[in-house]
């Protein structure tokens, strides 16, 4: 029996399909989503060259323009995935005031 496996980064759930990834949980105000926009072979491996990271507000009623609080663009999932790790914990302790 296959078991249902949840990858965290930082103690946080990170999901992936196909290039889109979303950090944080889907209950809390903001989620960050990340779309591997370009990507290279290195030995072998494809490596993303491009990413766009966005921190997304989880508030209802807003349309996706709306809900966007920050973007940007990073050569490496390593980068998008830092940049976007400090965005949704300073969003996230914001939200907590």
């Amino acid at each position: 029996m296959a078991e249902n496996v949840t990858l965290t980064y930082k103690g946080h759930p990170l999901v992936r399909h196909g290039n889109d990834i979303y950090y944080g949980a889907p209950e809390d105000p903001y989620v960050v989503y990340m779309q591997i926009l370009g990507s290279e072979k290195k030995n072998g491996i494809d490596t993303a060259n491009r990413v766009q990271v966005m921190l997304l507000s989880n508030a209802e009623g807003l349309n996706l323009m709306e809900r966007i609080v920050r973007v940007s663009e990073k050569n490496s999932l390593y980068s998008a995935l830092d940049i976007g790790s400090i965005w949704y914990e300073k969003a996230l302790l914001e939200s907590a005031k």
